[in-house]
């Protein structure tokens, strides 16, 4: 059992059009760490506008993704009362602890950064300086709120080592400053596959609506889409081992595992023997009432932007408070103030 942490940041960046899977791989996960929670604890949830500027970005549409993805996780259960919701831009610290630590950072740490490689491939001279730097500045998201425990999945494992190793030399140049962030593991994140081909992950990229469950998608919808899912004739095992070889069949019953807060396993202990003529109806069923009042509640949310906007506003004010003491003890110890 883990111990509770004293404070867990975590930032995602801003995008339109979220669905199903946006909401059981991560935005479930942060209303879960924010429920576990005790009084004296603390989670910082940001969206990350800033880190988006490492790529070409159309102005109007980031301001517009930044108050959408704000309007959806306080849809799906962020409570800003309990946690702190922001949008980096309002909180100046992060900008200038990051330029701070660039001093810190070095070109060969970087370089090494699996997905500055993947995503520069062999056009590296020709991606922007912030696709290049941008870790340096998820060490300051982390570093400025001396963050104890920083949610990791797979793919950023690396970026909260490159955060603790830029901590560490600071540390070192000029003393104790930073709280080294362990990472936090919280129970695996269900890997939500595409509708209709379960060896790509769902996204609203696919240029097929049908491959996806929109959290704007209507009931009927939604239910359309289930039954339309591919899947296959035989019926289900009563085991996951059972479904090593149908990868439709298993995205299903993970779907459904996941909505309903159980394990795959109970799903199929409950399921064993029937066709998907018996499940799909089940599942579109349970999808309908989880994802119907979180459609509802983002709706009303997008109406009155205005209201998200202040709840951004109220938290940047949370976090600025909590950042400017990290930020005066750094610029003091690298002789910025006077």
């Amino acid at each position: 059992m883990r111990p509770h942490p004293a404070r867990i940041v975590s930032g995602i960046q801003p995008t339109g059009n979220l669905h199903l899977g946006n909401y059981l791989g991560a935005i479930k996960q942060w209303v879960s760490m924010q429920d576990a929670m005790q009084p004296d604890e603390e989670c910082l949830f940001f969206l990350a506008d800033l880190h988006a500027l490492s790529q070409p970005v159309v102005p109007g549409e980031l301001n517009a993704h930044t108050t959408e993805m704000a309007a959806t996780l306080l849809a799906c259960g962020i409570d800003p009362q309990r946690s702190i919701l922001f949008n980096q831009a309002r909180v100046a610290e992060h900008s200038a602890l990051h330029w701070i630590l660039g001093g810190t950072a070095r070109m060969g740490w970087l370089s090494r950064m699996t997905q500055w490689k993947d995503k520069a491939g062999k056009k590296g001279e020709s991606q922007s300086v912030g696709l290049f730097t941008y870790p340096v500045l998820q060490a300051a998201d982390v570093l400025l709120y001396q963050a104890t425990h920083v949610p990791v999945g797979e793919d950023q494992k690396q970026h909260l080592e490159l955060a603790r190793d830029i901590a560490v030399k600071f540390n070192s140049d000029y003393g104790d400053t930073f709280t080294l962030p362990e990472p936090f593991i919280s129970k695996a994140a269900p890997r939500i596959m595409s509708l209709r081909d379960a060896s790509a992950k769902m996204s609203k990229s696919d240029p097929s609506d049908a491959s996806r469950i929109n959290l704007v998608d209507d009931d009927d919808t939604i239910a359309g889409k289930i039954r339309k899912a591919k899947s296959d004739a035989d019926v289900l095992p009563d085991a996951m081992a059972g479904l090593a070889e149908r990868p439709e069949a298993k995205n299903l019953v993970t779907i459904y595992a996941a909505l309903a807060d159980v394990t795959p396993d109970a799903v199929l202990a409950q399921f064993a023997g029937q066709g998907f003529g018996a499940f799909k109806p089940a599942l579109a069923d349970l999808a309908v009432a989880t994802l119907s009042p979180i459609r509802e509640r983002l709706t009303a949310l997008l109406a009155d932007r205005a209201a998200v906007s202040a709840v951004l506003a109220d938290g940047a004010a949370r976090a600025r408070a909590l950042a400017a003491p990290t930020l005066s003890k750094v610029q003091a110890a690298v002789g910025l103030q006077v």
